[in-house]
This record gives C-alpha cells, structure tokens and sequence, in this order.
C-alpha cells in the first residue's frame, strides 16, 4: 500500500481480507491488530495493522473479536 493515498493489494492482502469475508479471521487480545486466522496467528505480523490502517478492517473494542471487512474493504476486495 502507497503513502500516495491509493491502495494497492498485494496478494497476501487479497488473502487475508478473503479470510476476513469469510469470517476465518479474530484480532487477538494481545497489544495492537494481530489476526488470528483459522486459530493460527498470522506470520506476518504488521498485516492487521496496515490493513486496519488503511481503512479496509475494522475491528471492535473488546478482544478477542472477529475482524470485519469495512465498506472500503469489501469494494476493493471485489474490485482485485
């Protein structure tokens, strides 16, 4: 993802917002937007966090919690 204000998805974003939509994905309790998907955690540890960043996660207060793809999210998605 740029800093130009365009995203660009790579192909371990499109999989990991795939996960997200398919509801597979839970942002641990641990410090910051670590993801969880299908009960192991993601090995690559700033992907919630850049994508939460970019507007296409969103996650809740309490945690553990389910991550959801954003408006944004879902139309990018659908649009790679």
């Amino acid at each position: 993802m740029t800093a130009t204000g365009r995203t660009e998805l790579c192909h371990r974003d499109r999989a990991v917002l795939r996960a997200v939509a398919a509801g597979r994905c839970v942002v641990a309790a641990d410090a910051g937007v670590v993801l969880v998907i299908d009960g192991k955690c993601c090995c690559d540890q700033m992907i919630g966090a850049r994508l939460c960043q970019a507007g296409l996660i969103a996650t809740s207060e309490s945690r553990p919690a389910p991550a959801r793809l954003t408006e944004s999210g879902r139309a990018l998605l659908e649009a790679a």
